[in-house]
């Protein structure tokens, strides 16, 4: 089996459309959607072209698909300051929240915090947004041996994929191959795009392109509630932050955690 992981989509709906369009020229078998993939502008149409895929796709939960149930019911914002997204997550919660009806909200609740498949030339693959304990745990290409052995502990899968801090990278820790595929929605570090990683029986980190100003005109039509849309298109869609810019930040996150 070959599997393609989307991971961070953030209703960026043309950038899915563009790693998709990529996928399945490669004849992926299935898709792993490693969470994160609401929060953003257009999270409804890109549920349902989620939903589209089937069976073929295994969606496993992100810290941002909790907090958009925990706005949803009214309850509150758990692990404010270790949100690893830009300020005002509550509000883009809300409005993701206020943006799915009861079927779409019913279908981003009780998904796993992380699974297992089966796939060709690697064997057993563990996939989770954060890691195998926590939605928000920063675990980053840089962190120290002890972060990857104390966060996955108890997990003997040989290759882990995760997501969560939107850079891709694939390094050996403690024995295993630890991978994170990037950002299809708001990538950090290689510069915008949407990217992705292709398994079996290799690990690629890809990159597909779309037209980034149809994008931007897309949202301003289609999105203009959404939370400071014009922030999200300019250092998200046009323009991205730099690889030492967001380890910067998520670096002093994780010495909060």
């Amino acid at each position: 089996m070959r599997v393609a992981v989307l991971a961070d989509i953030h209703g960026h709906l043309p950038a899915l459309e563009a790693v998709l369009r990529d996928a399945e020229r490669a004849g992926v078998d299935a898709y792993v959607i490693n969470g994160d993939f609401l929060a953003g502008p257009l999270p409804g149409p890109t549920l349902e072209r989620l939903v589209a895929l089937g069976d073929r796709a295994v969606l496993v939960h992100g810290n941002c698909e909790r907090e958009v149930l925990e706005a949803a019911d009214g309850r509150p914002e758990q692990n404010q300051e270790q949100n690893p997204e830009q300020p005002g997550a509550r509000a883009v919660a809300e409005y993701v929240a206020a943006a799915l009806d009861e079927r779409q909200r019913n279908l981003i609740r009780d998904l796993p915090l992380s699974v297992r498949l089966e796939v060709d030339g690697l064997g057993p693959v563990r996939f989770c947004h954060a890691s195998v304990r926590s939605d928000v745990e920063m675990v980053l290409v840089d962190s120290p041996m002890t972060v990857f052995s104390e966060a996955f502990a108890g997990c003997d899968e040989p290759t882990v994929v995760l997501g969560h801090t939107h850079m891709p990278f694939d390094r050996l820790a403690d024995r295993r191959r630890f991978v994170n595929p990037g950002s299809v929605g708001m990538p950090y570090g290689p510069g915008p795009g949407a990217h992705w990683a292709l398994l079996g029986p290799s690990v690629q980190l890809r990159r597909s392109d779309y037209d980034v100003q149809d994008a931007a005109r897309l949202f301003e039509t289609e999105a203009p509630g959404y939370p400071d849309l014009a922030a999200f298109i300019a250092e998200n869609v046009l323009t991205v932050p730099s690889d030492a810019e967001a380890l910067a930040v998520f670096t002093e996150m994780a010495a909060r955690l």
